[in-house]
C-alpha cells in the first residue's frame, strides 16, 4: 500500500462507514471588504464522507451555495480531527432528484437523528453539496507525523514519523 492509499484508509477509519462528522466549511463573501478584498466566511456543516468526497444537505440558496456558485474553492476542516483541506464545491441538485437516489439514502441515514427536523425534501432547494477535496494534511499526534494529501495526482508526502 502506497503513501496516498493509506492516508485515505486513515481518512475512511476517522470519517467514513455512515458517520455524522462536523465541518467547518469555509467559501469567499460575495461583496468585498472595505478595501475591496476577499473576506472568508466559515460555518459548521454536517458531512459524509466517501472516498475523498464530503457530501452535506442544504438549501440552495443559503448563502453558502451563493458564494460556492460565485467561486466553488472551498475549505475545511474537521471539528476535533486534525485535518484540514481544499476542495471544489458543488450543487449536486435536488435530493430528490432520481440520480442523486443511492446518494440521499447514504445522508439519511448518516443523518437519521435530525435528517427530518432540518430538511424540506419537497422544497426543490433542498440540496446536495459535494466538498470533493482536491489536497489536504491529517495531522498524527500533534505533529509528529503530517500527510499532505494530493486528491488530484493521488499522491502522498510524509513528514515526520513514516505511516
Amino acid at each position: 500500500m502506497n503513501k496516498f492509499e493509506k492516508g485515505m484508509t486513515i481518512l475512511e477509519e476517522k470519517f467514513g462507514n455512515g458517520k455524522d462528522n462536523v465541518l467547518a466549511l469555509a467559501t469567499i463573501a460575495i461583496k468585498p471588504n472595505s478595501e475591496g478584498k476577499p473576506r472568508p466566511v466559515v460555518r459548521d456543516v454536517d458531512a459524509y464522507y466517501e472516498n475523498g468526497i464530503f457530501y452535506s444537505v442544504t438549501w440552495g440558496e443559503s448563502s453558502k451555495m451563493q458564494q460556492i456558485a460565485r467561486n466553488n474553492e472551498v475549505a475545511i476542516a474537521v471539528n476535533f480531527e486534525w485535518f484540514t483541506a481544499s476542495g471544489i464545491g458543488e450543487n449536486l441538485g435536488w435530493v430528490l432528484d432520481p440520480k442523486n437516489a443511492d446518494l440521499r439514502t447514504k445522508l439519511r441515514t448518516a443523518f437519521s437523528k435530525w435528517y427530518d427536523m432540518a430538511n424540506n425534501e419537497n422544497d426543490k432547494n433542498c440540496c446536495i453539496l459535494s466538498i470533493r477535496l482536491t489536497n489536504g494534511i491529517i495531522n498524527i499526534n500533534h505533529h509528529e507525523t503530517l500527510i499532505f494529501m494530493d486528491f488530484m495526482n493521488k499522491t502522498a508526502t510524509v513528514q515526520g514519523k513514516d505511516i
